[in-house]
């Protein structure tokens, strides 16, 4: 592999900078001989030291092992020379008090709904601090009713239920994890009129189907069980009883039956060995093709003799949240914040998931406090955030956002998220005018394995895992890690899709798969063994985020290049044209077979039939606006690159320039926010409604479209074209 990716990277010529961006000549030479410093600070070591710690007993939100970690990070900022506080919330959080699965017919079987402990697994066995198998946020509920098995439970899954005649109205739905946001799958079951859902790992997922299965191997064994959060963050993240306002402890809060983002049916999570006597019994047709998973038998849909009882009831308390808060004041602009972020709690020991981010930062918050301590100084204040309550719901990072927003809209240049970390690729994605600030790093960084950058290394697997000679082609032409536009799942949303303040999302993974997502066994021993062994790539980490996080915070000029934006918001407008046409083309001909087959069942008088209800037909929608919008910003992102790019510029330029330019993506926020969730305001990313993770771009234009809600699309290409003008006049302002 080392020679393959050797001689792909030859043809990738890689000129080195002379200067670094955002920094002249002579501060270029400074601050690379202080990374210099930076990485030699870094030891593996430490990672691992912090990793086994944190990760030694259950930790999630509310508990006291969760405290504990958080007094443990706030004890090591502090000894580093930072200033440092937990800043605690109050928030909702329901754990389990009933939990029963039952099969009541053909055949009586009960659910064991539990993981048990492995003797190869130190911590698996703590059982009397472990959260136990459930979803948060499902709702409390006592229901009966027949199985459907509906696939990955998306909506594109409904659609072929309804094809073949099956309406899970009134029943309970089986659904595997994969595909989707797990909160999806029960929101999509609600809409459909189901009682109760089972969410399930399938092995050919993540199971013995992958490889080994634990302690053998790193893949789900089969009494794994995936817990997690089914809020429907897509409406909003965090406390559902305080939306738009920190949840202090004296804070307003809803009735929990207004909260718009709770399920009203029951959910629970299974792992495949509960799964298997439930989907072998099914009956009903035989699951298409690619519904069917890797147990051994054939799966059928439903609904039949199988009927399943579900009862659930949970304690609906209000926990604290600890977030822990760490800085090191700036020399010359201390009000202007380069922050990091990475969660600490987890659904039971989590070291995976978020521990191995978390120690990444917190060595990298070591190390740059070894070069303060030299008499350094960043020129900008670094803040670092430890969250709590990600797992639920974003809780942590969304109520210190809420809290502190008017703050933070003047004060934050950068916030740069980090979570789960492992051995593998590099994975950036965020507001992508940083994009080109982003590879100039990503070539810095030696990956540990290949020898190559991490950019060369990003670039061979791409042009490796080309599915055609002209995508080969492009990635080689390209030589760069391309940005990916932000969804949700992490602690960056609430700064970039509710306040619009410039995101990055940074970790390595692709090489450490498997199946202990959310489980007991995310633990120490699991991690260590087959996710990053050594920890170097807690290392890697470390020195990639460090070194962003020092450029900006050291930067002369701040290396946007609205260009990039311009570019990319402009592809996704013509995808976005491309297919409205593709949609009125199919609608068409989907009519045109809809009317032949009534002609030719109408000529038969022995055949009865309904007649067809023909697709409305798609209008042309009137998308003049938003390409007259993209043509001004285009002119002023250009007219801006060539500012930045005058050399002469003095420092009092610049540093108005600067202020100027880390402010310019909250003009891209939609005052109203997007329909029917107005938490979401940034107008080119967010969330899918039902994607849950999965990023929507133009969302507002893009959702209405899928969703064939025309007057709708028309008023959201106005609205959106408004914030991209108003965006494009803010740059033009520049100077």
């Amino acid at each position: 592999m080392r020679s393959l990716l050797l001689l792909i990277c030859g043809f990738i010529s890689i000129t080195a900078q002379a200067q670094l961006q955002g920094f002249s000549k002579a501060s270029a030479a400074a601050q690379l001989a202080l990374e210099k410093k930076f990485d030699e600070q870094l030891k593996s070591s430490n990672v691992d030291e912090y990793l086994k710690q944190m990760s030694s007993r259950p930790h999630h939100l509310g508990s006291p092992g969760s405290k504990a970690v958080a007094e443990y990070i706030a004890g090591k900022f502090k000894s580093w020379g930072y200033q440092t506080e937990i800043e605690t919330f109050y928030v909702l959080f329901p754990t389990p008090k009933t939990r029963l699965l039952e099969m009541i017919g053909p055949k009586k079987f009960t659910a064991s709904l539990k993981e048990p402990a492995l003797k190869e697994d130190a911590t698996s066995g703590q059982a009397n601090e472990q959260l136990p198998v459930y979803n948060a946020w499902s709702a409390d509920g006592d229901v009966t009713g027949d199985l459907v098995f509906v696939n990955y439970g998306v909506p594109a899954d409904y659609e072929q239920l309804e094809k073949l005649g099956i309406d899970v109205k009134g029943k309970i739905v089986i659904a595997k994890y994969g595909r989707s946001w797990r909160g999806i799958k029960p929101k999509v079951a609600q809409e459909h009129g189901a009682l109760g859902c089972i969410i399930y790992s399938d092995p050919k997922d993540d199971g013995y189907f992958q490889g080994d299965v634990y302690p053998k191997g790193p893949f789900r064994n089969e009494y794994g069980a995936q817990r997690g959060s089914v809020e429907d963050m897509p409406i909003y993240p965090g406390d559902p009883l305080t939306p738009n306002i920190g949840a202090t402890k004296d804070a307003q809060r809803l009735d929990r039956k207004d909260a718009a983002n709770l399920l009203k049916i029951p959910v629970i999570p299974i792992s495949y060995a509960d799964a298997k006597p439930l989907l072998e019994s099914l009956e009903g047709p035989v699951a298409p093709e690619g519904w069917r998973g890797a147990l051994p038998f054939t799966y059928h849909i439903g609904p039949g003799k199988t009927k399943m009882h579900l009862k659930l009831d949970f304690d609906w308390k209000i926990v604290p949240c600890y977030d822990v808060i760490a800085k090191l004041t700036g020399s010359e602009f201390p009000d202007q914040w380069v922050m990091r972020g990475n969660h600490h709690d987890a659904w039971v020991n989590g070291a995976g998931d978020p521990l191995s981010g978390q120690s990444a930062m917190m060595e990298e918050a070591r190390a740059i406090g070894e070069l303060a301590k030299t008499g350094w100084r960043p020129k900008r204040t670094i803040v670092y955030g430890a969250w709590d309550g990600e797992e639920p719901s974003l809780l942590g990072s969304t109520e210190w956002v809420e809290y502190h927003a008017d703050e933070l809209k003047q004060k934050v240049v950068l916030y740069i998220n980090s979570d789960g970390n492992e051995r593998g690729f590099v994975d950036v994605e965020g507001s992508q005018g940083l994009e080109n600030f982003f590879n100039e790093i990503s070539g810095d960084i030696t990956d540990p394995q290949t020898g190559v950058s991490v950019r060369e290394r990003f670039v061979s697997k791409k042009i490796t895992d080309a599915s055609s000679a002209k995508e080969k082609k492009e990635w080689m032409e390209k030589k760069m890690v391309t940005m990916g536009a932000l969804g949700a799942g992490s602690d960056y949303s609430p700064f970039i899709q509710h306040l619009g303040i410039p995101s990055l999302n940074i970790g390595y993974g692709g090489e450490g798969d498997g199946g202990e997502y959310h489980s007991i066994y995310d633990s120490y021993d699991m991690y260590s063994r087959f996710k990053d062994p050594g920890f170097v790539y807690g290392v890697v980490q470390a020195k990639t985020t460090g070194r962003v996080t020092l450029r900006m915070a050291d930067a002369e000029l701040l290396p946007f290049d609205f260009r990039i934006v311009t570019k990319k918001i402009s592809g996704y407008a013509k995808e976005l044209m491309e297919t409205t046409n593709e949609m009125r083309d199919a609608t068409v001909t989907e009519n045109k077979v809809l009317i032949e087959k009534y002609y030719s069942l109408a000529a038969d008088p022995t055949k009865t039939f309904i007649a067809p209800k023909p697709k409305e037909e798609v209008p042309y929608l009137n998308f003049s606006s938003l390409q007259n919008a993209l043509t001004a910003l285009e002119k002023h992102s250009n007219q801006l690159a060539q500012i930045l790019d005058n050399p002469s510029l003095s420092a009092e330029q610049k540093n108005k320039i600067n202020t100027q330019l880390y402010k310019a993506e909250q003009n891209l926020l939609l005052s109203n926010g997007l329909p029917r969730r107005s938490w979401y305001k940034h107008s080119i990313y967010a969330p899918g409604f039902y994607t849950g993770y999965g990023v929507k771009t133009l969302p507002g234009i893009r959702e209405a479209i899928e969703q064939r809600n025309w007057k709708e699309a028309q008023d959201m290409i106005e609205q959106t074209a408004a914030t991209i003008t108003q965006f494009s006049n803010y740059l033009g302002e520049i100077k």
